[in-house]
């Protein structure tokens, strides 16, 4: 009885809280406003928008894509489509029981599809190194070329309560931002030796949209900033993480060109429209895999090359 009541008086203080009222508020008008700004450009645009995409059918083998998040939600539903545009598709999740389920999910759904799992946990910069290692490995043992020609950072969490990566970060911005700034750094290398041009993709939120005042130093960065706050500002520190995932997109398009990489390396933003990208709506909805393409809106037009 008295743990039914603490448990109670736990959901109570969620309930009534700043950070989930922001949630419930903020989060939802961004999503309206988000949803304005598309079916305005739908209508008032005068010309469509034409996105570079990459045709396995132009690469001399199969090409290979990196899935962050693969186990579930978007990231899950994002590689069994790559399946089935006929990429090699790289499994990138924490879990290895969730590996073998979502890879069984996608074989039972497409028989030809071509997957390898690798287990990975995104907050520590060590598994990381060691996923880079045996990728580049596999690669080289495989009938493939030694490059990936797509990466999709699309790993990301929400937690409610503090805690740290082995290497002293929060763990929702070690997650969501640190984790894709290292990966995606160590796999620049293979990005840059695929004979056909390739593309970086980073799946932020609309949320980064309320973050209206911050502090820009290490320690907001790597979040041990929140770690002595009475109260764990979840919901803005998820916000920054997704502000910090967005600005990194704009920085490593900048610099790619001073290094006249860009011809070679498409770098482009996803951005979250609903709440969608999580796994519990997955579950819980009836909405098919094919429409799970309109749930995010690319938006790579400042990285077009001329």
């Amino acid at each position: 009885m008295i743990s039914l009541v603490k448990e109670l008086w736990r959901t109570l203080l969620f309930l009534f809280s700043i950070q989930f009222w922001r949630m419930g508020l903020l989060w939802t008008f961004s999503i309206v406003f988000s949803h304005h700004q598309l079916i305005k450009d739908f209508f008032c645009s005068q010309r469509p928008k034409s996105y570079y995409r990459c045709s396995p059918c132009v690469v001399p083998v199969r090409p290979v894509a990196v899935v962050t998040g693969a186990t579930s939600g978007l990231g899950f539903y994002t590689a069994y489509e790559l399946s089935k545009e006929g990429y090699v598709v790289v499994l990138v999740g924490r879990s290895q029981q969730l590996l073998l389920e979502a890879e069984r999910k996608i074989k039972a759904w497409n028989r030809n599809a071509h997957l390898k799992a690798f287990q990975v946990d995104l907050s520590s910069v060590e598994s990381i190194i060691l996923f880079r290692k045996s990728l580049q490995q596999w690669l080289s043992d495989s009938d493939l070329h030694s490059s990936i020609q797509l990466l999709i950072n699309c790993a990301g969490i929400l937690a409610t309560s503090p805690r740290t990566t082995a290497d002293g970060y929060d763990q929702m911005i070690g997650t969501n931002y640190i984790g894709a700034f290292v990966l995606t750094n160590l796999l620049l290398p293979l990005l840059e030796s695929s004979n056909v041009s390739s593309r970086i993709v980073n799946v932020t939120s609309f949320t980064h949209r309320n973050v209206t005042d911050m502090q820009v130093d290490d320690r907001t960065v790597s979040g041990k900033r929140f770690l002595s706050y009475m109260q764990y500002p979840y919901a803005n520190i998820y916000e920054y993480s997704k502000l910090f995932l967005l600005l990194f997109t704009f920085e490593l398009h900048r610099q790619l060109r001073l290094r006249e990489k860009s011809h070679q390396i498409f770098v482009a933003y996803a951005c979250c429209r609903s709440w969608s990208c999580t796994n519990k709506y997955f579950e819980r909805s009836s909405i098919p895999p094919f429409l799970v393409g309109t749930l995010c809106t690319e938006v790579s037009g400042p990285f077009a090359i001329p």
